[in-house]
């Protein structure tokens, strides 16, 4: 059965949003990568509720996007962390985002997909996520609600007592900071 390029699409803005679910199961329940894949394509893709259908995933991807997001995680984190808040490092944020970014950065530094596409993908995912704001809320975590050097507010994680009050990255002086933060 050959598959119209709308089908298509939509196979893959699914396996976008389940890649997010996927490593935010990896990250909560510490799951491994291959268990975690073997789930969402066995049970997941197409699942059937009483009243909805789960759509069908490109499972290439899926599994690309998981497994480059698993397999860059460190240089994903660390440029997104360069673009959150200073009071706001990628692990402080909430777990969704948290995931949501990975996979986006995923896509963004591995795949071949124009960055405006994958912007346009993930920024739909957020909104399946957060239904109030998706793209505000993305925002405010990445430059604050008053700016680049605001401290962001919304839905986010509380610190937890043995996380430090200090972000892990000094904080970097105007002079560092890229021209669109100046």
């Amino acid at each position: 059965m050959t598959l119209s390029g709308n089908q298509k699409r939509k196979m893959k803005s699914a396996a976008r949003l389940f890649a997010v679910q996927a490593l935010f199961q990896m990250e909560a329940a510490g799951q491994t990568m291959d268990r975690v894949m073997v789930e969402f394509e066995d049970h997941r893709f197409g699942e059937e509720f009483d009243d909805y259908t789960m759509a069908e995933g490109d499972s290439r991807l899926f599994r690309k996007l998981v497994g480059d997001a698993v397999n860059h995680q460190a240089k994903i984190d660390q440029m997104t962390d360069r673009a959150l808040v200073a009071k706001w490092p990628i692990a402080r944020i909430d777990p969704t985002l948290r995931a949501l970014f990975r996979a986006a950065g995923a896509e963004m530094v591995e795949g071949d997909t124009p960055p405006k596409v994958v912007i346009t993908e993930f920024v739909d995912v957020a909104r399946a996520f957060f239904p109030r704001g998706g793209r505000g809320e993305v925002h405010q975590r990445r430059s604050g609600p008053h700016g680049p050097r605001g401290e962001a507010r919304g839905v986010l994680t509380p610190r937890t007592p043995s996380e430090p009050i200090h972000s892990a990255r000094p904080n970097r002086k105007r002079s560092e900071l890229p021209s669109d933060q100046t």
